[in-house]
């Protein structure tokens, strides 16, 4: 996977603050890994478990595999997240009466 460098010119356009907007990203971010987790493990728990030997070590269960596969396939989170932000859809706000 080849290494995209990103530009801080393009989210200070969507943002205020450049750091601000890189913390909502990675608050983002961390969203978009939770939901990923909880995709991924519900997926895990429909597959069959395939019966298993006492004597033997490993396993190779070719369904887990394939999902395994297609969630390695998917962009990143924090790249999720960034390009979300410079698309305008992450939305951010200050929180009021913090003391």
């Amino acid at each position: 996977m080849p290494i995209t460098a990103i530009d801080l010119r393009e989210i200070d356009k969507q943002a205020a603050n450049v750091y601000e907007a890189i913390i909502a990203a990675s608050k983002k971010a961390r969203q978009i890994n939770d939901d990923q987790k909880l995709e991924f493990n519900q997926l895990l728990q429909t597959i069959q478990p395939q019966n298993q030997d006492d004597d033997s070590e490993d396993f190779h269960n070719p369904d887990q595999m394939k999902i395994s596969l297609e969630f390695e396939r998917r962009p990143k989170p924090h790249i999720q997240a960034l390009n979300q932000l410079l698309d305008g859809e992450v939305e951010y706000q200050y929180r009021t009466g913090l003391k």
